[in-house]
């Protein structure tokens, strides 16, 4: 046993004894190659049902980086560019600006969280994403048109390129990729990304329920089952995130490219490693670039109350990753999802991190990611 995996253990087996976190698999990637792959815990602790290294998870927002690189790809073969408008593939998707205009919203917009669109959990209860109920593609049963013209009735919270705030940006960019390529999210994002990379378990829809995770909710003084039309609280004076484990099932909801997605932790780690290597054979090394550096300019993601994080194209840019408590190198690459989970791509030490864990917010925000993180890079 290894250093690293002796400290990967300690941390996990830590958050689970403490009843912080149900169970996980964590999977870390060094050089190219596989340098620790375990389940912990349980995936089911009602059922008595061990995690397993092919667990499946609901991804959450762990989607985006899977949907942006396929948007790179479509970029890379011309079907549309960073400065194209939404418009010219979805002609009636025209939300006003806070003054009443309708200004043109581009897909670099959709990339990188800066089109004024909103979350439901990052405005109030009395605010238009919740009155009217503009689904975050992780419950319900919307289509994809539904909740584009609920979107478009909400309106922008500041004009495109002015701020950066989470959104449902990367469902309207799926939305567009399925114009442009005349078929469904699932075809778009098996033809450029899952196919090429043989990411078997990865779907919009689950067909394995035996393997899938039951999801937990923190709370004291263990945390407590997820089921349909669960009220997670996240930002405190918003409305809270709405979770549905039936969504995984649905057929008929719309394929959000913001959190719709179901996979294991071994297809993840190698797609971001592979991205973190230069792209190959999904990408170009200058668009994987492009994907890991700050595309904001100096803008910074409201998560951060240090301002040491930027956006680039999938996930965020650590600037100063020590001013954020962070063990990475400096230009990190990170993102998390909603149901527990966290990943890392430190291109300094080629170190690939997945944290896909059963238990929220802790997977996702809580002491794990950082302990698994310290644990890697031996801080």
């Amino acid at each position: 046993m290894t250093n690293m995996t002796q400290r990967i253990d300690a941390a996990v087996n830590s958050a689970i004894s403490q009843k912080r976190l149900v169970g996980a698999v964590i999977a870390v990637m060094q050089d190219g190659q596989l340098a620790h792959f375990k389940a912990y815990g349980q995936a089911d602790r009602e059922a008595g049902r061990a995690m397993k290294e092919d667990a499946i998870f609901r991804l959450a927002s762990i989607s985006k980086p899977i949907v942006t690189a396929a948007a790179m790809r479509m970029i890379e073969l011309g079907k549309f560019g960073l400065d194209t408008p939404v418009t010219d593939f979805l002609p009636s998707f025209k939300p006003k600006a806070p003054d009443g205009s309708i200004p043109t919203i581009t897909i670099r917009h959709l990339l990188t969280h800066t089109s004024g669109l909103s979350y439901d959990f990052l405005q109030p209860l009395e605010g238009p994403y919740n009155t009217l109920k503009v689904s975050a593609g992780i419950d319900g049963d919307l289509t994809m048109e539904e909740n584009l013209d609920r979107m478009v009735q909400a309106g922008l919270t500041f004009p495109p390129g002015a701020m950066w705030l989470y959104s449902v940006a990367t469902d309207v960019l799926g939305a567009v990729m399925m114009k442009a390529e005349g078929t469904d999210l699932e075809g778009v994002t098996q033809k450029y990304v899952m196919g090429p990379l043989q990411m078997t378990d990865t779907s919009f829809h689950v067909t394995d329920p035996a393997r899938l995770v039951q999801p937990y909710s923190n709370a004291a003084p263990e945390p407590v089952p997820i089921g349909d039309n669960f009220k997670q609280p996240f930002v405190p004076g918003c409305g809270p995130i709405n979770l549905g484990t039936s969504r995984a099932f649905n057929r008929n909801a719309f394929q959000g490219g913001g959190g719709c997605m179901n996979g294991k932790a071994l297809d993840i780690v190698r797609m971001l490693d592979a991205i973190r290597a230069g792209g190959a054979p999904i990408l170009s090394d200058a668009t994987t670039k492009q994907m890991m550096s700050n595309q904001i300019g100096p803008l910074r993601i409201l998560f951060d109350p240090t301002g040491n994080t930027a956006f680039g194209f999938g996930g965020s840019i650590l600037l100063d990753p020590a001013a954020s408590g962070s063990f990475l190198s400096p230009g990190s690459w990170q993102w998390g999802g909603v149901w527990g989970h966290s990943w890392n791509v430190d291109p300094v030490r080629k170190i690939t991190i997945v944290n896909l864990t059963n238990t929220t917010l802790e997977g996702m925000a809580g002491q794990l990611p950082r302990d698994v993180q310290q644990a890697v890079v031996g801080a």
